[in-house]
């Protein structure tokens, strides 16, 4: 299975990897330890999965504006994902991606949210505004 879609940059670059596919928001602030790189939220469907090395799938942030930082520190401690995919960006984890150079796109139809899964190989093209399910 090789699917293309059309999505909307946010934060430029290109990375392909294995899927990490989260249901509800994740809050970098609290949620995801800085020092590993793992969902640490209570009752979070990640709880104690990894984001580092992955394309991060969730709908959008939530939660303070320092989770921006905490993204920025994870890239800088080579815990970060490879790319972000939200439904929709909104200005914590935008400004995230763009400080850590981290590609990220959003505005993709609702069917990619209800094809991809955890695991599957996906590439992100921000540039070219299109992410590829590989399967």
């Amino acid at each position: 299975m090789r699917v293309k879609y059309r999505c909307r940059r946010i934060s430029g670059g290109c990375a392909k990897g294995l899927a990490l596919v989260s249901p509800e928001p994740i809050s970098f602030y609290g949620g995801v330890d800085p020092e590993t790189g793992k969902i640490v939220e209570e009752g979070h469907p990640l709880y104690g999965k990894s984001i580092s090395g992955k394309i991060l799938i969730f709908p959008h942030g939530k939660g303070s504006t320092v989770g921006s930082y905490i993204i920025l520190r994870l890239a800088k401690r080579g815990l970060a994902p490879k790319a972000i995919i939200n439904l929709y960006a909104e200005p914590i984890v935008a400004v995230g991606a763009i400080i850590s150079e981290i590609p990220m796109v959003d505005s993709l139809p609702k069917e990619f949210f209800e094809k991809v899964r955890s695991g599957d190989r996906v590439v992100v093209d921000a540039d070219k505004g299109e992410v590829v399910i590989q399967g």
